[in-house]
């Protein structure tokens, strides 16, 4: 499921908690966006349209609720990612974050933790 970096951001806020009714939502977005209340609704519903959340009557207002799960977006994004920009494949996206210093000695250190494990289970 395809969502832009608007709709990803009123995701994280239902990620991290649900059911939020559209007001909860706004002001969970306030500190960090500079959106009208009008913008985070219509996002909500564009949200809704997509399946991506579903809404369940509560009195004279709606809570919302996730039903993407934050994992399957998450690999949506990567392969999308790895499909456009590296054919694929994990090694060259790896590269150029190396060629770039954008891996720390942790990233590293994990990274041959990784390859370790992966090297064992392929065994």
């Amino acid at each position: 499921m395809q969502i832009s970096e608007a709709e990803s951001l009123v995701m994280d806020v239902l990620w991290r908690r649900h059911p939020q009714s559209a007001e909860e939502v706004i002001a969970a977005l306030a500190d960090s966006q500079q959106w009208q209340e009008a913008t985070i609704k219509t996002l909500l519903n564009r949200l809704l349209n997509k399946g991506a959340v579903r809404a369940d009557k509560d009195g004279r207002r709606y809570l919302y609720a996730p039903v993407l799960k934050r994992e399957d977006w998450v690999m949506g994004e990567s392969r999308s990612l790895l499909d456009r920009l590296f054919d694929g494949r994990v090694a060259p996206l790896v590269a150029h974050f190396s060629e770039q210093r954008k891996l720390s000695r942790k990233d590293i250190a994990d990274l041959r933790q990784l390859l370790d494990e992966l090297d064992d289970d392929a065994r």
